[in-house]
């Protein structure tokens, strides 16, 4: 099948394609980051919401095999709805996650709330990041236009990114989806240390929103911080090109190798 995940009821199949690039066998972070946000954007509302914040915990490596989805409403109200998801392989939880949702509401805003432009040069603009550094198969369904930095290269950094594969099959792709999928190269895009010498996993992603974003693109403006103590954060500013609507933090677990 040409898209990442194949979804019948609450089982999962997982293509090759959803592979990180550290074992051909575990997916990469941003594959059932994004599955998380499909599956509680398909939990009715009792009136019009959007995602506003997710959260995804990684329990233990998701593998590149077939998983079961289970849902759960944690609030439910007339103005927000958290959710509960948690993807199992073999019966064990992989992924717990929870998913807040605010109702949808137009208001006529001051100036000063106006969206804040993004002053980096857009993706058309920016140099074409070829993904063939990568052995991942995910990244290479991906498209990477860097507007400052590079990948993986010591410093703060800022790309765009677009998922170019299918998420889930028949399912076009939400917004927010596509924003997950993006936020989690954040540790990558602002990497501090040397990826020959040193690696940089992250244990969860937390994302928020402002607005929803339009557009295929999503800028990731990180930066990293490192302790002394094994632990990090990567974080970012999303964008599209309309300007920031959001941020994403990673825990980030630091070993030599």
């Amino acid at each position: 099948m040409d898209a990442i995940f194949r979804v019948d009821g609450n089982n999962v199949v997982t293509s090759p394609f959803a592979a990180g690039p550290w074992d051909p066998s575990m997916q990469h972070g941003s594959p059932p980051a994004a599955l998380v946000v499909w599956a509680a954007e398909r939990i009715p509302t009792q009136v019009p919401m959007r995602v506003a914040r997710v959260t995804v915990d990684l329990m233990r490596p998701v593998p590149v095999a077939a998983l079961i989805i289970e849902t759960e409403v944690l609030r439910e109200g007339r103005k927000i709805q958290l959710c509960g998801v948690r993807l199992l392989a073999n019966g064990v939880v992989v992924v717990s996650a929870t998913v807040l949702k605010i109702k949808v509401q137009s208001h006529a805003l001051p100036s000063e709330a106006a969206i804040e432009p993004v002053e980096l040069p857009g993706p058309d603009q920016s140099r074409v990041e070829h993904v063939d550094f990568s052995s991942s198969p995910f990244v290479t369904g991906m498209s990477l236009r860097t507007a400052r930095g590079r990948f993986g290269v010591p410093g703060p950094g800022a790309i765009w990114y677009r998922v170019d594969r299918p998420i889930v099959e028949g399912s076009l792709a939400s917004q927010a989806m596509r924003a997950m999928a993006a936020a989690d190269f954040c540790n990558g895009t602002s990497a501090v240390l040397d990826f020959r010498e040193w690696t940089f996993l992250n244990a969860d992603l937390t994302v928020n929103f402002s607005r929803e974003p339009v557009g295929d693109w999503v800028l990731l403006d990180a930066e990293s911080w490192i302790g002394p103590d094994g632990a990090g954060l990567a974080m970012a500013r999303l964008a599209d090109e309309l300007g920031y609507f959001g941020r994403a933090i990673q825990s980030l677990v630091i070993e030599k190798r």
